[in-house]
């Protein structure tokens, strides 16, 4: 079941002490920007400061309160990464990650160990709206675990090792997981704990692997991932057009 605004306006569990873990501990090898990508600079800020104040506007926006906000840092750039959470959110927690996303998020689950919610989100998606993260933190409470995604708009093909197409699943079924993704604690730390070595790229992968169901709420187009000089010309235009804030 794909949910949308109107199912979430219907949902009355109001869940409390929702954590936010916001991962910003990523090489950006792909960017090639010679550092950390969540601290790469864009139109004045870097993507986790401009992650930082989108969660702000949709704080304010919405009400949503994130205790704590954990933000996981690169090991070697600690002091860098408190400068910037310091003048955005005074209080954050910033903890290290680990050399792979998969440690990086559990670092930050050990971080908010008295939450019933947690919200994971990656610095690389600097902009989020607040409809997104009130969906998804929503359907967590109702389901356990929900992601946002959007809908697929061109024709997917599965391929293997060399290249050679081998399926065509059905366009309407197929959705592009993005993040902010919410889960009830102990449902996320359980699929952690069961995937140590494990070196997943996406939180519901693992929650999926323990046999939970997954809810899809839809996302947003500007929560785009930012990994190639292409993203980051990106990023940098919609602030500089004023296609964000909005």
């Amino acid at each position: 079941m794909i949910v949308g605004a109107a199912t979430i306006q219907e949902a009355t569990l109001e869940p409390s002490r929702v954590a936010l873990i916001l991962v910003a501990a990523g090489p950006g090898t792909r960017l090639g920007a010679g550092r950390p990508k969540a601290l790469v600079q864009v139109a004045g800020g870097s993507l986790l400061a401009h992650a930082l104040d989108s969660i702000t506007r949709a704080t304010t926006t919405s009400g949503q309160v994130f205790d704590p906000l954990v933000i996981v840092a690169p090991g070697s750039h600690m002091d860098e990464v408190r400068a910037d959470v310091e003048a955005r959110w005074p209080g954050a927690a910033v903890v290290a990650g680990g050399a792979r996303r998969q440690e990086s998020v559990r670092a930050g689950l050990e971080a908010c160990a008295d939450s019933e919610i947690v919200v994971v989100h990656d610095a690389a998606r600097p902009f989020v709206t607040a409809d997104a993260i009130a969906r998804v933190i929503a359907a967590a409470a109702v389901d356990g675990a929900a992601i946002t995604a959007l809908a697929a708009v061109d024709t997917v093909k599965i391929a293997d090792e060399a290249d050679r197409v081998q399926s065509t699943p059905p366009r309407e079924r197929v959705w592009l997981a993005q993040t902010p993704q919410a889960f009830r604690r102990d449902i996320l730390l359980d699929a952690h704990t069961h995937a140590i070595g494990g070196d997943s790229t996406d939180d519901a992968s693992l929650v999926e692997a323990r046999g939970q169901t997954v809810r899809v709420v839809v996302g947003d187009p500007a929560t785009r991932k930012v990994t190639t000089p292409d993203d980051l010309r990106w990023a940098e235009w919609m602030i500089q057009s004023g296609q964000w804030p909005r």
